[in-house]
């Protein structure tokens, strides 16, 4: 337990290298005055200017370009800082006033003394302001100029060139520094030997063992067990789809980085367990560490996308004998990076000779290249064996097809530049071969996983998805937009950083490249308003969260607050409406706000735009205008029976520009808002939402009037539709030679119930007068005899 309570601790320690580092003071230092700070950059752009005087070399000047962009950064935060110290100054001299005129009554000594005072310090603070910027576009243009030293002194070095090592005089170089070369090379042994030494003793003795045990035990277990337990995690874990198999392979790739560069961090931990490495073997042991890890992100992503031993869950569309013949390669060129960096960075450390770095360079472009090429012939045998036997081959895109081309092109290349004695070309040509294959292989496999971690996220059928729709009120055509809307940013951004980390290997890294980016988009006006691209985003931020509240405060009130309160339907739904509209134009200020616009900026918009509002818009206007009425006086309301010139039928929503009323048939029928303003509306449903029921009956002259009467009274009490206040009513109305009339009336609910109650109550009365022998009025029947003519005998 003693044991294995050691080894925990060694691998926390190697995980938490800050462990090591001494403990921050409690209290933070007090910041340094804006003077001093602006002196310790000018020290150190002068610094910078005066190192490139020399000829620095490649390692120098990227440190130069980075302490250069520093001062830039610091400069402008510093400018940013001392904004609103100025605009605090400018309100206090606002509120004195300006300085009395000539002839005028003088003003207290105490306010003109503090007028001077705050003049004075307003002019030293803009003093200030103005040495801060310069600052810092002094840094960018040392930055930039640095840049450019360095892509000179890349292409000087490419078009180098040493004698041909088909040649003798090639190795005759390298043959007489062989022994200097040596000499340095026992010289690093000797001092890594003493380090063992010291490492061995028994002090450090338990420390070194168990360190060098938990790395063995970690390479194992992690060789060994690593693939299987993410996968048996991602068939449990990760939803089933292309998510289960994109992150199965990132995990791959990420977990052999961790287990590999841990256990290189154990292994340097424990041989420096109590500062044995001094400074040199130190800053090489790291050195190795950071090798080692990247090797095993080479083989581990290699191994991510072939997935030899389960095809199924390989993400590139590749056949399975492909698969298995490209398996060896990610370790192969795994195990060649690790020796053939390893061998470069001792040479940098013992200072090795020219001829011994360049010979060291041509070996390695070979290797590296010759890995390739056979990469490329195997490929290319597969496909070949595939079409041999009858079965046609995936297609693939068009990018993989160029992306092969040019990788063999570029084995050619070298291999001919070696053989002409351009070494530096053939190294530089190779190792971006490696470096571009790494790259294109993290490019595509976080591209899925992006892809693939958005879809499911927001799939509409995924739980998650859901869970939106249910929180937020969201349809599922909102999800599959949102979804396609943030895949396609994050493909943008992937990409964006993947050309940054291209262009490092030119002398240019992301660090540069974004910082040129908003060199450029940071000058951008649109008449008096600048454009930057952080202040872009962050408006665009707090728009979209701030519609996101809006929707989920609107939601939370319709289904939750108000439901709860006596306020009716229509009411609520005005309220939520208008919240709604105050919320959006709030929103709207707010991104205003951050993107740095006032009605000074766009009032020159405005202006442009009210001819076009006066006309053209007028109408949009008035609708706007007459729908915030309709919400505030709410002659109708949602919910309302309204008839209007030949539209008469149920208000469902009132929009900014409309109002939807459903008809009787189901239709819905879009009514300019201001139609509901300015014209005749006829509200059935405003003062009173009680409909009436009224039947005239016509009978003949011998009937019974109080039987009837009461039949048709009890008809209308009987109906459960029926209100009982106001009662219903049943009196006869008037009596003619034709018969007599009755007229009955009653009340129910909702004039939408009149038509089925009034069909209820004539087909009970008829019922119930036949069933008691009632007659009901006939039409009379005319019939005219003619008369004989007097004259006329029988």
């Amino acid at each position: 337990m003693h044991l294995l309570r050691r080894l925990l601790l060694c691998v926390l320690m190697a995980a938490v290298p800050a462990l090591h580092a001494q403990d921050s003071p409690a209290g933070t230092a007090p910041p340094a005055p804006p003077a001093k700070v602006l002196d310790d950059l000018r020290d150190q752009l002068d610094t910078i200017k005066s190192a490139l005087k020399d000829k620095p070399d490649d390692r120098t000047l990227a440190d130069l370009r980075t302490t250069a962009l520093s001062v830039q950064g610091k400069a402008e935060q510093l400018a940013a800082t001392l904004a609103p110290q100025m605009g605090s100054l400018d309100a206090r001299l606002a509120v004195l006033g300006a300085a009395p005129a000539q002839g005028a009554p003088a003003e207290a000594a105490e306010v003109a003394a503090q007028r001077r005072q705050l003049d004075k310090a307003k002019a030293a603070l803009d003093a200030q302001i103005k040495q801060a910027q310069l600052l810092g576009e002094e840094g960018m243009q040392l930055a930039a100029q640095v840049s450019g030293r360095r892509r000179d002194q890349f292409q000087a070095q490419l078009a180098s060139r040493t004698p041909t090592p088909l040649g003798g005089a090639f190795w005759a170089e390298p043959a007489r520094s062989l022994p200097d070369d040596l000499a340095r090379l026992r010289r690093l042994r000797a001092h890594m030997a003493d380090a063992w030494h010291d490492a061995w003793q028994p002090p450090n003795r338990q420390p070194l063992l168990l360190c060098l045990g938990a790395a063995l035990l970690l390479v194992v277990a992690g060789g060994l067990m690593l693939e299987r337990l993410l996968r048996f995690l991602a068939a449990r874990m990760v939803p089933d789809g292309h998510l289960r198999r994109s992150a199965t392979a990132f995990g791959i790739a990420l977990g052999t980085v961790l287990v590999f560069g841990l256990a290189a961090q154990l292994v340097r931990m424990g041989l420096d367990w109590n500062d044995t490495l001094d400074p040199t073997l130190d800053e090489l042991a790291l050195s190795l560490v950071r090798r080692v890890s990247f090797a095993a992100f080479v083989a581990g992503l290699g191994g991510a996308l072939l997935a030899v031993r389960h095809p199924s869950w390989r993400l590139p569309t590749l056949s399975d004998a492909a698969a298995r013949r490209l398996r060896p390669f990610p370790g192969l060129l795994a195990a060649a990076t690790l020796l053939l960096s390893v061998v470069e960075r001792i040479n940098s450390t013992i200072g090795a000779s020219l001829p011994a770095t360049v010979a060291t360079r041509g070996v390695i472009a070979l290797v590296v290249s010759g890995l390739v090429g056979a990469a490329l012939l195997r490929l290319g045998q597969a496909r070949r064996a595939l079409l041999a036997s009858g079965t046609a081959p995936a297609q693939r895109p068009l990018w993989v097809g160029l992306l092969a081309g040019a990788a063999a092109l570029g084995v050619v290349l070298s291999w001919t530049a070696v053989a002409v004695g351009y070494i530096a070309l053939a190294f530089f040509l190779a190792t971006q071969m490696l470096w571009i294959g790494v790259l294109v292989g993290t490019l595509y496999l976080l591209l899925h996983l992006v892809h693939d971690l958005i879809a499911t996220l927001l799939a509409p059928d995924g739980r998650s998805g859901r869970r939106l729709q249910t929180a937020f009120g969201l349809s599922r055509s909102v999800l599959e937009q949102a979804a396609t809307v943030l895949s396609g940013i994050s493909r943008v951004v992937i990409l964006l950083l993947a050309v940054g980390a291209l262009l490092a290997p030119f002398g240019t890294d992301p660090q540069e490249l974004a910082a040129r980016m908003g060199q450029r988009f940071g000058n951008l006006t649109l008449g008096q308003l600048t454009i930057d691209p952080g202040t872009v985003f962050e408006a665009v931020a707090v728009f979209v969260l701030g519609l996101v509240a809006v929707r989920v405060l609107k939601r939370w009130l319709g289904e939750q607050l108000l439901p709860k309160t006596t306020l009716e339907p229509g009411m609520q739904n005005s309220v939520v409406t208008l919240l709604g509209y105050v919320g959006g134009v709030l929103v709207f200020a707010l991104a205003l706000a951050a993107l740095n616009v006032s009605l000074q900026s766009i009032a020159w918009i405005a202006s442009a735009l009210s001819v076009g509002i006066g006309f053209g818009l007028q109408a949009i206007v008035q609708n706007f205008i007459s729908g915030l009425i309709l919400l505030a006086e709410r002659p109708v309301k949602v919910g309302d029976w309204v008839s209007l010139a030949d539209v008469e039928g149920d208000i469902r929503r009132i929009n900014v520009r409309a109002t939807e009323i459903q008809m009787w048939d189901r239709s819905t029928v879009i009514v300019p808002n201001s139609q509901l303003i300015t014209q005749n509306v006829r509200n059935v449903t405003l003062a009173n939402a009680q409909g009436r029921v009224q039947i005239k009956l016509p009978m003949p002259l011998d009937t019974n009037a109080r039987r009837v009467r009461q039949i048709i009274l009890d008809a209308f009490l009987g109906h459960p539709t029926m209100l009982d206040t106001p009662a219903p009513n049943v009196q006869l109305e008037h009596v003619d030679t034709l018969g007599i009339h009755f007229v009955a009336t009653g009340y129910v609910p909702s004039p939408r119930d009149v038509g089925g109650v009034r069909s209820d109550l004539l087909l009970a009365i008829l019922e119930q007068l036949r069933r008691e022998g009632v007659p009901l009025i006939r039409p009379q029947d005319m019939r005219i005899h003619r008369l004989p003519d007097s004259g006329e005998t029988g």
